[in-house]
């Protein structure tokens, strides 16, 4: 599978899991009624995260809000808080991952940039799913508990006491979208590898001569006439500069001269 198909697969599967953790906070049956014992009632009771309703056998339906923060469980507040935070984290990962898309060129950012972007973006949807999954399992193991303690109630004779609720419609869609939102995540982040320019995968090692820089210049090379090389002289008192013959070249004294 090529980087630019496992990059876009990744981004549509989180989306439609980050678009089913909306859905799934924002439904009402998180808990409904359960009619097992009693399949014919005039009031079918469900409750959500934001509100409680019952159903009428008319078809009139009324829902109420919680209007308390404080009075409600605190695993019912942690479950709030977990899919708001899996929902927050999501939609900034869509934001990340629309710019790191390979298809997509905004002005000169280079592959490296749209990888750790990339990974980025893997990162959030993986704990975006990982906390829609870990709130409706938490609220999932409080409906199983209240479940068994109210059958427990119900064969001891105490029948009105206390309504049997079991799982809804929303704890099914939190769950779907939460393994949706972790799938595109892994995809994420294995497209991630691909987008790594393959000159990083190497350490480059820099060499430098010890000691100072020396700078060599050459020279133009000259072309003399003679074949010895021309010697330098230095004036100062007491010294005669030695005649000239007419091809141009110095006649220095011999020894029979001082004879």
């Amino acid at each position: 599978m090529s980087t630019t198909v496992c990059q876009v697969m990744g981004f549509i599967v989180s989306s439609l899991g980050i678009a089913g953790c909306i859905t799934s906070t924002a439904m009402d049956m998180w808990s409904t009624q359960d009619l097992y014992d009693n399949p014919v009632t005039a009031v079918f009771q469900y409750q959500g995260l934001w509100r409680s309703c019952v159903r009428q056998s008319s078809g009139f339906t009324e829902c109420r809000p919680y209007f308390t923060i404080l009075g409600l469980p605190a695993m019912f507040q942690a479950v709030r808080a977990l899919m708001i935070v899996g929902i927050v984290l999501g939609i900034l990962g869509l934001l990340v991952c629309i710019f790191a898309l390979k298809c997509i060129r905004i002005g000169s950012m280079e592959d490296s940039a749209k990888a750790n972007m990339t990974l980025t973006s893997g990162i959030m949807f993986i704990v975006a799913g990982l906390c829609a999954i870990t709130g409706v399992s938490v609220f999932a193991n409080m409906l199983v508990t209240n479940f068994w303690m109210s059958t427990a109630n119900m064969y001891q004779g105490m029948q009105n006491i206390q309504t049997r609720y079991t799982f809804g419609s929303a704890l099914f869609v939190g769950w779907v979208a939460g393994g949706l939102a972790l799938i595109g995540g892994i995809m994420m982040c294995l497209a991630c590898r691909g987008l790594i320019p393959e000159e990083s995968h190497y350490k480059a090692v820099s060499y430098n001569a010890s000691g100072r820089n020396i700078s060599y210049r050459t020279a133009p090379y000259k072309v003399g006439s003679g074949y010895e090389p021309e010697v330098k002289t230095r004036k100062g008192a007491g010294y005669e500069e030695a005649p000239r013959s007419e091809d141009g070249r110095r006649s220095y004294p011999s020894k029979y001269d001082y004879v």
